[in-house]
This record gives C-alpha cells, structure tokens and sequence, in this order.
C-alpha cells in the first residue's frame, strides 16, 4: 500500500470519525452546548489528532519491542519522543523550584511563566554554563590529537561498533575528542554570537534612534543605506564579503573570525535599525517627548531617559530573535568553510567533518547520529531561545491567558 493511499484512508477515516464523535457526544450528553455548538473542523480535529497520537504511541513501541535490525529504523523516532518527554520533565520540575527559590520578583515571573518559556530559559542557562565552564568540563583540548587513540572513531563506545568506552562520541577525522570538541563548540559558536548580536544591536540601535529623534536628512540618508544593504540577501551577501576578507587575513586565520564578526554586525543590524526607527518614531510623538523637548532637554536625555526605556521590550525580544538568525548564519558560514577557522572548535564545521558517518545509517544509526549532535545542539538553542523570546513578545504585548 503506497503512502498516498495510507494517507487517505486516515483523512477519510478522520472526517468520518470527527462526524460520528460529535453525533454520538450530542447524543451522549443531551445535546449540550459543547457537543451542540462544536463546529465540524474541531471535531475532526479531536479525532485526527487521536489517531496521530494513537500512531506516535504504537511505532515507539514498535521501537522498543522489534529485534535490533528492524528497530534500527525507528532509532531517531524514538530519541525524539523520550527527548521531549525528557525536557518536558525537567522544564517542569525547573520552573517548580523557581516558583519555590528565589526573590519575589522571579518567583511570581516562575508562576507566570509557561511551560516552553522554562524549557527555553533552562537550555540557555544550561549553555551558558558549558560556554563559561568549558574549559573545566571539557576532558581534552579543542585542538588537543590524542596520541594512540585512532581517528574515526564512531560514537556509541560499543567495541563491537568499533567503539571505544573511553570517547563515548568518538573522534573526529585526525583523532580529536569530538565530546570536547562539542563542548568548546558552545564556547566559540554561542560567544561568538552573542558579541555580533550586541555590536548590531549597539550599530542598529544607536543609529534607529538616532534617526528616529532627529529625523530630516539625518534619517533619510540612513534609511536608504539600509535599503540598498537590506535589499541583497544576507547570507550570500555574508558569504561573498567573507570571501574578501578570506584574501585580505592571508595566513592570520584569526583575523577571519574578527572580519566575519564584523561583517555578520553590519548587516543584521540593518534589521535592528528598521526596528529601533519604527518604535522611535512611535515614541517620540507622544506629549511626554513635547514636554521634554519644552523644558530644554538635550538628546542624550530623550534617547536614553525617555525613548530607549519605552523600546526596552520590543528591542529585547528582536535581540532573542537576532541572536538565533545570527547564530545560524556563524553556523552556516563555517558549514561553507569560511567561519569560525581552525583550530578552534565550531558546530557548523562539525556538522561539514562528521558528515561521513551518515553511510552508517541503515545499519547502525547510533553511529550516524555523529553529526546530528552538533546540528542538534544548534536546533536545540534556537528553539530555547524562541521560547523565551515568544513569552517575552506576550508579556510586552498586555495580553492576558
């Protein structure tokens, strides 16, 4: 039975299913007003997403029932799902000890805060940790090659996979701990990130502001720069720029991580000076601006006494959503081979040298999932990240439960 058709027949299945729930629910309860009142699109909802957890349920258990060569095909399915049951505890049991530890401030942040805006908060604080502490937790160096120890070593630690106990990640192309490496990866990825986010957001804001305060020719001339910048796609922009700058560092490969930082600063604050312009202008219309400006205020009093604290929740919430494109685009750049150089560790470049361990795959997916821990540990701070960010946007909003 091909695909199409299974797919059918669980759509079909589910409009006939979603029909005969709310028929049998207004019968059940006397036609009362939930069952009465239910469009038919939420009852097909209930009915599909019943059948889409009946299915997620019945292949884990597939995962966890077959012999070891079937199950090899549900591996990644399975990490999934007892990942997610995994972070939903601990986010749990994290936002209940905020709610019982800390000043009374957090704790009445702890009790409004949703379940994802605590997973998002403990990822961050969990990679800031292993940034700051790196070097203490990580075993071996960055660019440390083990002597004895063979290069290639696929992850698991099961010597009959190959493996060795010793590096439960394995080793990379040229015997390097590819567990240290993911450590100092955090280090240099996140840190890298975060000082790009803050010189654009410094550039982007100080400029939108800026614009926004004085206006006339002064916004003109920067709103179109902006324009022109904002027009060329960002990354392939990035990547040409890099390239340059790839031939002006010659042999000081250092320099390119300072050139890439630079480069990736001035384009995404292009985005934050759009954002710090439109607040701003927004704000400096209002009666309390008109009287500042009346009693003789100067510029510096404006922008940072009566704008910039009345920004403060929309500029913090572009900088989660910032620091999530830039640290893609870092990720992305040295992917290509033109980012973070050598020897410091990156995950992008990770994910580039331990791609050859896909071919393992079919047969042992353990192995395979060598590059996936670094593409896992960027897909897993973003979505930290974005958590927070969306709760940020909804108390910044007003908006009540």
């Amino acid at each position: 039975m091909s695909v199409w058709t299974i797919l059918v027949l669980v759509i079909g299945g589910s409009l006939l299913g979603g029909w005969l729930f709310r028929k049998a629910g207004q019968q059940a309860t006397g036609n009362k007003p939930f069952f009465r009142d239910m469009p038919f699109g939420v009852a097909f909802g209930y009915v599909f997403g019943a059948a889409i957890l009946f299915w997620v349920v019945y292949t884990y258990i597939l995962a966890r029932t077959l012999p070891q060569p079937d199950a090899n095909k549900y591996f990644f399915f399975r990490i999934a799902i007892e990942g997610f049951i995994l972070f939903s505890i601990v986010a749990w049991l994290f936002r209940q000890a905020g709610r019982s530890v800390g000043t009374p401030l957090t704790r009445k942040l702890f009790r409004q805060m949703p379940l994802t805006a605590s997973f998002g908060l403990l990822v961050i604080l969990a990679y800031a940790f292993v940034s700051i502490f790196a070097g203490v937790l990580a075993p071996y160096g960055q660019e440390q090659i083990i002597p004895g120890v063979a290069a290639n070593i696929p992850p698991g630690g099961d010597p009959a996979m190959g493996g060795n106990p010793d590096f439960p990640l394995g080793t990379d192309q040229i015997g390097r701990d590819i567990l240290s490496r993911l450590i100092y990866g955090a280090q240099n990825t996140v840190g890298i990130a975060f000082a790009t986010t803050c010189l654009a957001f410094f550039i982007g804001g100080s400029l939108g502001l800026l614009a926004a305060t004085l206006q006339g020719w002064l916004d003109q001339v920067l709103s179109r720069a902006v324009d022109v910048l904002m027009a060329i796609p960002s990354l392939i922009f990035a990547l040409l720029l890099m390239t340059i700058a790839s031939a002006w560092a010659g042999s000081e490969r250092w320099l390119l991580t300072i050139y890439m930082v630079l480069i990736i600063a001035v384009i995404d604050s292009t985005r934050v000076f759009r954002l710090a312009r439109a607040v701003g202008l927004n704000i400096v219309v209002m009666d309390y601006i008109e009287a500042a400006k009346l009693r003789g205020e100067g510029l510096n009093y404006l922008i940072f006494k009566e704008i910039l604290p009345n920004a403060t929740a929309p500029l913090l919430a572009e900088f989660g959503l910032r620091f999530c494109f830039v640290f893609l685009t870092i990720a992305s750049l040295s992917f290509l081979g033109v980012g973070i150089q050598p020897p410091l560790a990156d995950w992008g470049t990770m994910v580039r040298d331990l791609a050859q361990f896909i071919n393992f795959a079919a047969f042992a997916p353990q192995v395979a999932a060598a590059p996936l821990l670094a593409a896992g540990a960027i897909a897993l701070l973003t979505v930290g990240v974005n958590f927070v960010v969306d709760w940020m946007l909804h108390r910044s909003s007003g908006l009540k439960e």
